[in-house]
């Protein structure tokens, strides 16, 4: 896996050079067609399907409005099923065949790996994947823009705050065995470090786990008041459920991959008390924020059914592009949209986003991000963005 890491990196890097004077593709007199790979029928489904509902929604905003410096927004999305290898064909067919000017809101971290090799040898710029991974604008590429605060950071930002606040002596993480474990497990080894501290107990699990009494009994018995969770979602309901049941109570703290309605509606009371890190908030029926209850009911209106935070990160992606693009002017390439993102500024929205700023050699928007807690069976904000 590695190796074929390097090697798409690589890749990626060798194509950053190759195209530069093209014309840009996908950008037509009345037409600016859009492209994204969504899981549409693999593990993360639920959630591919709540990006392409948010992306369109905005783009259905965009058109009925009269588009986009008068052109009409074409949306075009593909299911890579999260297989990287379906992710490679999905973009060649958006790239080569549906000539798309842009990707967009691109979602997991292999998959874009695998993608962006195929768009940068078209000069097709990889637009606000749904990933946290540092990849998604690391090493540096002119077609990278990310706006997700990396696992990695989130952690290491907010875990010290946290964990002062509860006083916490011993703290132990349970991480999945993989890229994105890796990244939470080592934030908290940073966190930890800047406060002079170590991990007291780290134990792993393997991609597809259901069971985790023995990584629980083994926290449990190095006496850990404080987890932190490179879980998903399964994962998170999983450990804390079997902590619930041995009388084993820490402060838990995940990331942004635990941060879904699907916790506590598939796990119930015992998930009452995890904290997350986040950043726009999920979008409530019934919340209190007027502006985000109306957009919630809108998109319930239209879809038949509640939006979720990755209905918003699609809707997010949709307005950021919109917001450069109108920037850029009538005269809308590659190159016009880069200089418009490059002194871009995208204000916090409704939804409690932070603050997003690119340059000429910034490409991550803001690598800051806030903590929920579930209380009663619901997210509910619980601390500004934790600057370093």
């Amino acid at each position: 896996m590695k190796f074929h890491h390097i090697a798409a990196l690589a890749l990626v890097a060798m194509a950053g050079g190759a195209a530069q004077a093209q014309p840009s593709q996908g950008v037509s007199k009345d037409t600016i067609t859009l492209g994204s790979i969504q899981d549409l029928s693999g593990p993360l489904a639920g959630f591919g399907k709540q990006v392409r509902l948010g992306m369109m929604l905005r783009v259905d905003e965009a058109n009925e409005q009269g588009g986009v410096n008068g052109r009409k927004l074409d949306l075009k999305v593909e299911d890579s099923g999260y297989d990287p290898k379906k992710a490679v064909l999905a973009a060649q067919k958006l790239v080569n065949q549906d000539k798309i000017f842009m990707m967009v809101a691109h979602i997991g971290t292999a998959q874009n790996l695998a993608a962006m090799p195929v768009q940068f040898s078209k000069n097709v710029i990889n637009f606000f994947p749904v990933t946290a991974a540092r990849e998604m604008y690391e090493p540096f590429h002119k077609l990278k823009y990310s706006f997700a605060a990396t696992y990695y950071d989130q952690i290491r930002l907010a875990a010290p705050k946290l964990i002062k606040e509860k006083g916490a002596k011993k703290i132990c993480t349970i991480y999945q065995d993989d890229e994105f474990g890796l990244e939470v497990m080592r934030g908290g080894e940073a966190a930890l470090k800047s406060m002079g501290m170590d991990f007291t107990e780290k134990t792993s699990y393997k991609r597809g786990a259901t069971d985790f009494s023995s990584q629980v009994a083994k926290m449990k018995s190095s006496e850990c008041d404080f987890v932190i969770l490179g879980t998903i979602i399964r994962e998170t309901i999983g450990t804390i459920g079997e902590a619930r049941k041995t009388g084993f109570n820490p402060t838990f703290l995940g990331s942004s991959a635990a941060y879904t309605d699907l916790i506590h509606k598939l796990g119930g009371k015992p998930m009452d008390g995890l904290y997350a890190t986040m950043t726009v908030q999920h979008p409530y029926l019934d919340e209190a924020s007027q502006p985000i209850r109306f957009w919630a009911n809108k998109y319930k209106t239209k879809f038949n059914e509640d939006p979720t935070v990755f209905s918003v990160y699609g809707y997010n992606a949709i307005d950021a592009f919109i917001k450069a693009a109108q920037k850029a002017g009538p005269n809308l390439s590659t190159d016009s949209f880069i200089k418009a993102m490059d002194t871009m500024v995208i204000p916090p929205d409704m939804f409690g986003s932070a603050e997003g700023t690119f340059g000429p050699q910034k490409r991550l928007g803001s690598d800051l991000s806030r903590l929920s807690q579930i209380t009663d069976g619901k997210w509910k904000v619980v601390s500004d963005y934790v600057k370093p």
